[in-house]
């Protein structure tokens, strides 16, 4: 697990500037999933896993670095600002920025607009599905803006929440849960606010779900599910976790990069060359990074709750 923890992170390291925002973060017709939300997701990886890593460990300085470095590209927070005037009711902009709020990287005057905005109908009547609203929320409690909804109410209207049979899950829903864990969670820095109903539902399923994501070489939800293991009060038995993390260090290219889905493309596994097109690898390869982390912490007791480079909003 360290070995495809640090692998992985090398990748993303050696591929940051894949991560850097172009112009066309803030154009008109920019393409949000190919600009913010890689971004985002490197900024929410490197938060939490700075937090729950002692900064003794060289890890920890190497994440905390690749944050200052989205950080540096969100101008300090002023791009942020720049957004709410494009977009003023957009979420996904307060839903990056909480994720470098949750690690100490702040911008009061982007805050103070958010929260002017949040003040509308507007805003609180933006039609979402359940899962996202969960992190809309998060989002405003990590910037200091009063939550506009309630998690259980709005935790009862997610697949998770309503305790669906466990033989309906597939792709969405396994995307949907593990994103529920995660707000819940405060991405894996505190177990409590795991409902108990659902700590016993997923006690049950989440060891065969994950078998099934493994067997269909579905790795970014694996790595996704991994994180939640780490993240619940009643992860699965040792057993279970050492055989996911065999598997997903097999699907691992020298490189360090850990495909979406599928069978390593080169069998062989020769040189450290990039099999695979950055979309493609990216997320699955951060969640790699993200679980490892998680699932370390725990094991170390360093977990839940530790507070590495900053202190969560």
């Amino acid at each position: 697990m360290r070995r495809v923890e640090e692998t992985a992170l090398a990748w993303v390291h050696a591929h940051r500037d894949r991560f850097a925002l172009g112009e066309d973060a803030l154009a008109a017709d920019g393409q949000v999933n190919r600009t913010w939300k890689p971004l985002g997701e490197l900024a929410r990886v490197c938060a939490s896993v700075s937090l729950c890593t002692p900064p003794s460990d060289p890890l920890h300085a190497r994440v905390s670095g690749l944050l200052d470095f989205a950080w540096q590209q969100t101008r300090g927070g002023e791009l942020f600002l720049l957004m709410q005037s494009l977009e003023p009711f957009a979420t996904y902009p307060l839903e990056v920025y909480a994720a470098f709020a949750s690690a100490g990287h702040r911008h009061p005057g982007y805050e103070a607009s958010a929260a002017l905005v949040a003040r509308t109908r507007g805003w609180r009547l933006t039609e979402q599905y359940p899962t996202r609203r969960l992190g809309v929320i998060e989002a405003e409690r990590h910037s200091g803006i009063p939550p506009h909804g309630r998690v259980p109410q709005t935790l009862d209207r997610t697949w998770l929440g309503g305790l669906p049979e466990p033989w309906t899950f597939e792709r969405a829903a396994g995307y949907a849960l593990t994103h529920v864990v995660f707000h819940l969670t405060d991405w894996g820095r505190t177990a409590r606010g795991v409902p108990p109903e659902l700590v016993t539902y997923l006690d049950h399923w989440l060891p065969p779900w994950l078998d099934t994501c493994l067997d269909a070489r579905m790795w970014d939800l694996s790595c996704e599910l991994l994180a939640v293991a780490a993240s619940v009060p009643c992860p699965p038995a040792p057993a279970v976790l050492r055989d996911a993390w065999h598997r997903v260090a097999s699907a691992q290219h020298p490189s360090g990069a850990i495909p979406e889905e599928g069978a390593l493309q080169d069998a062989a596994r020769p040189g450290p060359e990039d099999p695979y097109d950055f979309t493609d690898c990216y997320h699955s390869t951060l969640m790699a990074v993200f679980a490892a982390a998680l699932t370390r912490a725990r094991t170390n007791g360093t977990g839940q709750g530790h507070s590495g480079r900053g202190a969560p909003a």
